[in-house]
């Protein structure tokens, strides 16, 4: 079994930094809720491991799939409710990949082997609101 140790400390008013692994990576409130925006918001984080994680995967299957990819951009849609606590009622990921030839069929089995087996992020966030996720393919 693997454990993650991170230490935070405040580094001012509601900003904090933390160590990831000899990363440093810094979070704070926008400066309408109060902080004074050093870094993005936690739930921004949250999103944005969710990309890395599903990013990951991807390459890692069409890498093996031997898909000649240019380049993927992965956008995140969320929509937060406006009642505490603030959670997400929905996120939705657009994968928008560049190359030459490739086969919608093998980056929807390579995007959907990520959200429902390999991330580890999206089987967390899943059992709290729903995931969906969009395949385009810019030539």
């Amino acid at each position: 079994m693997n454990k993650t140790n991170i230490n935070a400390s405040l580094k001012g008013n509601m900003a904090f930094e933390m160590q990831i692994n000899g990363h440093t990576v810094i979070t704070d409130a926008p400066v309408e809720s109060g902080g004074n925006g050093y870094g993005p918001s936690p739930k921004a984080l949250l999103l944005a491991g969710l990309i890395g994680c599903s990013g990951i995967d991807v390459m890692t299957i069409t890498k093996k799939m031997r898909l000649d990819i240019e380049d993927v951009n992965v956008e995140v849609e969320a929509e937060t409710r406006d009642e505490d606590p603030k959670i997400y009622n929905y996120i939705k990921l657009i994968y928008k990949f560049k190359g030459k030839d490739l086969p919608y069929s093998k980056l929807e089995r390579a995007v959907n082997l990520s959200m429902d087996k390999y991330c580890g992020v999206a089987a967390m966030l899943n059992k709290a609101v729903p995931i969906t996720h969009e395949i385009q393919i810019m030539e």
